[in-house]
């Protein structure tokens, strides 16, 4: 069972993200929470999952993520926004978020969503994602930088970069192209440190930003190489 904890200001937000994944197979929200209390709840609750506001009017989610990231196992972190291109977004993905829903997200997408950062995966919404960096050009690295340390990568850690920017756990991507999580997990180490990021989804960005990559509305990814 997924233990999520819900972290929104309003209670209509709380009420319907609890409603959309209790309907789910495998997957409880054991708590939701305002601002305030959020850094206590999920302490005391300790979900797999915390999905997080990051506009909220008492204590804003960027503190919140701070306050989780600062815990002895935390959880992973999906930051919800009603905007595609709040620039806190960016700050929340380097501060350590797992990726970044819109509000508006399908209700039959959301408990997929939740398993996939359960599993360890990057959830971002891709044409959120691309006009977050369109509305931000300045956020990360120039793109000639990017593309250069993109071709640093071997075929097979390119193989692995696409999985990621599709949003797939390490076993998930084994289980796709037919290797052990160990040597996926040394090829996505290989990766951060190519292309000099600190997590998985500030590789999945860099990709994007690089335009190595094509983002279906769907959110799959293709590879643009020749």
């Amino acid at each position: 069972m997924i233990r999520v904890v819900v972290v929104d200001d309003e209670a209509l937000v709380r009420s319907g993200f609890r409603m959309i994944l209790n309907a789910s197979d495998g997957i409880e929200v054991v708590a939701t929470a305002e601002g305030a209390q959020a850094a206590d709840v999920i302490r005391d609750e300790r979900p797999d999952v915390v999905l997080l506001d990051i506009r909220m009017p008492d204590v804003d989610g960027l503190t919140v993520l701070r306050q989780i990231q600062e815990m002895p196992e935390p959880p992973h972190v999906a930051m919800l926004t009603t905007f595609d291109t709040d620039e806190y977004i960016l700050t929340a993905l380097r501060s350590g978020a797992s990726g970044f829903l819109l509000k508006d997200t399908e209700p039959e997408q959301l408990a997929q969503l939740v398993r996939t950062l359960a599993a360890g995966g990057v959830v971002m919404s891709p044409k959120a994602s691309r006009a977050l960096l369109r509305s931000h050009p300045g956020a990360v690295a120039p793109q000639d930088a990017d593309t250069a340390r993109v071709r640093l990568l071997s075929d097979r850690e390119r193989d692995v970069l696409i999985l990621i920017a599709e949003g797939l756990s390490n076993a998930d991507i084994g289980t796709r192209i037919h290797l052990s999580q160990g040597t996926v997990k040394d090829h996505v180490s290989s990766i951060l440190t190519k292309l000099r990021v600190t997590s998985r989804v500030q590789a999945a960005l860099l990709a994007e930003r690089a335009g190595v990559l094509t983002r279906t509305d769907d959110g799959a990814t293709r590879d643009n190489r020749p």
